[in-house]
């Protein structure tokens, strides 16, 4: 019974589902946020340092973003594992699939970036920069390189760290990392007071800083508070491994998705014209902010699901994934209609030329009402993953992005230009989210029949 209490310190087990979901999902929205505002600072103070910095700096986003991924990748193998045997009781277990997995990520990104700085010229060449701005990405990504390993630890043990139903204690990390590096920010690039000034490589070790402050508050947590943290068991590396990348390989790969097919429509709306591509850019802006609950809702599921697939108990899993589908559709519904009188003031404050204006006006007046449907598929993809159904999960992401998203987009940019396109994403996002729902349904079902028949 102390197992048992111990593993549902936070409620995923017993208390009431939409309760501990919003427990869950309010503090990884703060967290969300700090990340937004992390990124926005230092755009903010390397723009200051004139435009070929912030181009340098742009080019690495592509890099930094593919080499997160692994990270990322590996946070839900163990984020997944580690619920399940926290709902199981079995925390020794637990501990020990933690610290393997840490460990996998420190040795993934250290060669990684090992290979990163051993092809920086050829790579940042080959992705279009020019010869001038080469030397500010080597004075960046160096640094950048040699610091990544250090938010691995942050990344991966937050991920276990909510695995436990602990949802603050990692947004309270990242934001206090947020604060250090926007106060170092200025003080390291432009040298105020004591400090030398050192322009980009100053933003790359403000963030390492940062990051190397959030490695030691979780592995404080991990050690101290949690006990998740073991000693290495040299002859179970391997087979943790695996059970871990099983998840966390086609996680990687959903996450990189996202750009990829982000890549692929960003050319089809520069083939629309200057002011498709800048339209399109601001609604990105706006929209990263009109669906942060729902990839908050979306980690906090998985948790919740993992443990309680871990405790035996689906029902109880299945029921929270459809409390989160309803409360996404009704929430979105409810975005949407207050999006309604914003839409045009939103479009003055990110436009400043009147065709912009008109082509941002329309996607916020189009798009915003299918986000509910879209965050359907989101949820269904992240239950697939606390299921150990990643495979599954990735397929749903290429379905969601390479066969309802880019064809529909095209198909609309075809029949009516930039408005067209805005109105074939609104739709993809429809047919997803409606397909997800339809699939999730016969999960369950199959789920209620296997119950009834265990043979």
């Amino acid at each position: 019974m102390a197992t048992e209490r111990k593993a549902d310190k936070h409620g995923l087990l017993s208390a009431p589902i939409p309760i501990v979901l919003r427990r869950l999902t309010v503090p990884m929205v703060f967290g969300m946020v700090a990340i937004l505002l992390f990124n926005l600072v230092d755009t903010f103070f390397i723009s200051l340092l004139g435009t070929e910095a912030l181009a340098a700096v742009s080019f690495t986003f592509p890099v930094t973003f593919a080499l997160n991924c692994i990270t990322m990748g590996v946070s839900v193998g163990i984020s997944t594992r580690v619920g399940r045997l926290l709902g199981s009781g079995d925390n020794h277990t637990a501990a020990r699939f933690a610290s393997h997995g840490l460990l996998l990520a420190v040795l993934l990104m250290i060669t990684a970036s090992s290979i990163g700085l051993l092809t920086l010229e050829p790579l940042f060449s080959l992705i279009g920069a020019s010869p001038e701005l080469l030397p500010i990405i080597k004075q960046y990504m160096d640094i950048w390189y040699l610091a990544i390993p250090l938010l691995v630890i942050p990344m991966a043990g937050n991920s276990a760290i909510r695995a436990t139903g602990d949802a603050k204690t990692p947004a309270k990390i990242m934001m206090l990392a947020g604060v250090i590096n926007g106060v170092l920010d200025p003080l390291l690039i432009f040298g105020y007071g004591p400090f030398p000034e050192l322009g980009v490589r100053g933003a790359a070790i403000a963030s390492g800083i940062s990051w190397a402050f959030a490695l030691i508050c979780s592995l404080y947590i991990l050690i101290k508070r949690e006990k998740l943290l073991a000693m290495p068991q040299l002859r179970l590396l391997g087979r943790d491994w695996q059970q871990i990348m099983q998840v966390g390989t086609p996680a990687a790969l959903s996450n990189a998705l996202t750009p990829l097919s982000g890549a692929i429509l960003m050319s089809l709306l520069a083939g629309l014209g200057t002011t498709s591509v800048a339209a399109y850019g601001a609604a990105m802006r706006i929209e990263s902010l009109l669906v942060l609950v729902m990839m908050a809702l979306g980690s906090a599921l998985m948790p919740f699901m993992a443990q309680n697939l871990g405790a035996n108990n689906p029902q109880r899993a299945f029921k929270a994934m459809f409390t989160a589908m309803r409360f996404a559709i009704l929430f979105q519904l409810l975005i949407f209609i207050m999006m309604v009188p914003l839409s045009w003031p939103l479009s003055a404050l990110f436009g400043q030329d009147s065709a912009v204006q008109e082509q941002l006006w329309h996607y916020l007046i189009v798009v915003p009402i299918s986000y509910g449907m879209q965050a359907v598929c989101m949820l269904l993809i992240s239950a697939l993953n606390a299921m150990h159904k990643s495979v599954h999960a990735l397929v749903w992401n290429l379905l969601r992005l390479f066969a309802f998203l880019l064809p529909a987009a095209w198909l609309g940019s075809w029949i009516n230009g930039t408005e067209g396109l805005f109105v074939g994403i609104a739709i993809a996002n429809l047919l997803s989210g409606i397909g997800a729902y339809l699939y999730a349904v016969k999960m369950r079902r199959h789920m209620y029949s296997s119950l009834a028949n265990p043979s």
